[in-house]
């Protein structure tokens, strides 16, 4: 006996053998119990779904010997014959190859005879959108009033070609694309029967290059087993499929949550030797990220039999969630972009240590702010006489406890004009008294003593929900403690009000690269933490008319800088400083104290 394909031999023979499409087979089966069946049924889906074997099974249930049930018995003439493709009053029309007016003409002259054996006579119209025009037209009439012995059952897979007088005359059914979870599970059962050996991970691979087709699945099954010389493994399905091992793909990401980009490279270069298609790599690595994601926020969500499922706990417990929401963003903009790269191997490089570079660092340098220049920063600016040059002076909390208060020399008038924060580049003076023939640099010790107290600002105090507004939303995205990516998003939101305990926001069109949906409730939970209760964000997009947060940080910078440079500019020592040196300020090198 010559073989038998996997599709062929495998094809269900009941309602209860179909993989899926249990929204489809409930309708059915109510209606086969019931008895309210409809003349004309339709099928729609991609190729691959059932739609074909839907058709034959109501076709034996219509026909079954032992009556209409939804649970034909299989073994009577007529179950057997439509199975084998043999029943005469089941008449299976290509609607591809016969396409005129006169086919349908020809196919319609029967109609109103009876059937020779069968309870019904069915036509099973396959990619019935293949029909002309005029072929529909022909067919319009019969199709509303059919005989009574007679059942239309189309398929097709592309339904907005069909007339939609022909639509209104049907009862449509639509077909959905199968899970590689399901596809995976069915391929185990066929596998198991067969008595083939598999690798898990290889059939997840076939599942997903199915694309949701349980046909398009067994076909490249079959192809597997002859490929690997009566087995499944993923090393060959992924030489077949012209795809790469998930283990490298792993091993990228991996290297992403170390933080160094030697490992990066190092992984790439190993996934290199098997010359993958990049644009296909940088799809897995989205998968994974996008498992991982789901694994840290709802973890029972994602099947266990996924392949690598222990790889992904392992990324899952190392990878916090903004990198993970990081890097996927990343990596989606990057497929966008790898083939204007002047090679994809140098563009998914590239797409890696941009996503590295963009990591926020978990623990950044913490910057005093009363921390004062080294003296030598003043000195390397200016050259001055030898005899002139100052020692290095200790630091200013030293000297606010060696020497007391003394009082100061400038007027009082001089010094309310002053700011509360000192530039850092401002020169700082010695404990000597300011005398034209001293050094200008050099101020007393009291002024030193009170630099920190100067810079000190005061303590933000918190504010409950009721008081919330959008001009208090500034200061308090300052104080919420959240990562660098979910900080850079609220910092472009703008706060629009309140209803009950949801915060509503908006993001400016122009600034929602990053944004993920579940930054929604990331942001959520930092403020229930703020305001002591349970609130929830809703993020929506639009124009920013007002100021943003980000934008009041970058006018607030502008303005301490501004005076920053005035306050230098009006600084009596700065003044002597550029009358005895002829120097002058450089602008650029002021950086006001945060």
């Amino acid at each position: 006996m010559s073989y038998q394909v996997l599709a062929r031999k495998w094809r269900p023979r009941s309602f209860a053998e179909m993989a899926g499409q249990e929204h489809v087979l409930q309708a059915l089966i109510n209606a086969l119990d019931n008895d309210r069946l409809h003349h004309a049924y339709l099928f729609t889906g991609t190729r691959g779904v059932g739609k074909t074997t839907i058709g034959r099974i109501l076709s034996k249930c219509l026909n079954c010997e032992t009556g209409i049930s939804s649970v034909p018995c299989g073994e009577c003439s007529s179950c057997t014959e439509i199975a084998e493709g043999r029943f005469i009053d089941l008449i299976e029309v290509d609607a591809a190859s016969r396409t005129g007016v006169d086919d349908m003409r020809d196919l319609l002259d029967n109609v109103q005879y009876a059937p020779s054996r069968g309870r019904f006579k069915i036509y099973l119209i396959d990619e019935v959108h293949m029909l002309s025009k005029s072929s529909f037209a022909a067919l319009l009439k019969t199709l509303e009033e059919p005989p009574a012995h007679v059942k239309f059952l189309f398929a097709t897979t592309d339904p907005q070609k069909l007339p939609i007088t022909v639509l209104s005359r049907c009862l449509q059914f639509n077909l959905k694309n199968l899970s590689p979870e399901r596809i995976t599970q069915h391929l185990q059962f066929v596998l198991s029967e067969e008595a083939v050996p598999f690798e898990e991970a290889a059939l997840w691979s076939l599942a997903r290059a199915a694309d949701g087709s349980m046909r398009d699945a067994l076909s490249l099954t079959d192809q597997a087993i002859g490929h690997g010389g009566g087995q499944i493994n993923e090393a060959d399905v992924s030489s077949m499929l012209g795809t790469i091992e998930r283990s490298y793909v792993v091993d990228i990401c991996t290297a992403l949550t170390g933080g160094t980009g030697t490992d990066v490279l190092a992984a790439i270069s190993r996934m290199a030797e098997q010359a993958p298609d990049y644009d296909q790599a940088l799809s897995d690595v989205l998968s994974i990220w996008h498992q991982v994601a789901i694994l840290q926020t709802v973890p029972e969500a994602l099947d266990k039999g996924v392949g690598n499922y222990s790889e992904l706990l392992n990324l899952a417990a190392v990878a916090s969630k903004e990198d993970v929401q990081l890097f996927y963003q990343i990596c989606l903009l990057g497929r966008k972009d790898l083939h204007l790269a002047p090679d994809l191997k140098s563009g998914f490089e590239m797409v890696m240590l941009r996503a590295l570079a963009f990591r926020p660092d978990a623990n950044p340098p913490v910057r005093e702010a009363s921390s004062a220049p080294a003296p030598q920063e003043a000195e390397s600016q200016v050259k001055k006489p030898e005899a002139a040059a100052p020692e290095a002076q200790p630091p200013v909390a030293e000297l606010a406890a060696a020497e007391p208060p003394q009082p100061q020399p400038q007027p009082e008038a001089e010094l309310q004009q002053e700011p509360q924060k000192q530039p850092e580049s401002q020169p700082q003076q010695s404990s000597a008294a300011v005398e034209m023939d001293s050094p200008p640099w050099e101020v007393s010790a009291t002024d030193k003593a009170q630099v920190p107290e100067q810079i000190q600002e005061p303590r933000a105090q918190k504010i409950s929900l009721q008081d919330f507004t959008p001009e208090k939303w500034i200061e308090i995205r300052k104080q919420l403690s959240i990562g660098a990516s979910l900080g850079e998003i609220a910092s472009h939101c703008l706060y629009k009000g309140r209803d009950g305990s949801q915060l509503q926001f908006l993001i400016d069109n122009n600034q929602t690269s990053l944004y993920d949906t579940a930054h929604q409730q990331t942001l959520g939970e930092a403020l229930s933490d703020y305001f002591a209760e349970p609130v929830t964000v809703a993020i929506t997009f639009g124009v920013a008319e007002q100021e943003t947060p980000r934008a009041a940080d970058t006018r607030e910078k502008a303005e301490r800088l501004a005076q920053a440079v005035d306050s230098l500019n009006s600084d009596p020592s700065v003044i002597k400083f550029k009358q005895l040196f002829d120097g002058h300020l450089n602008e650029q090198s002021v950086r006001p104290i945060d």
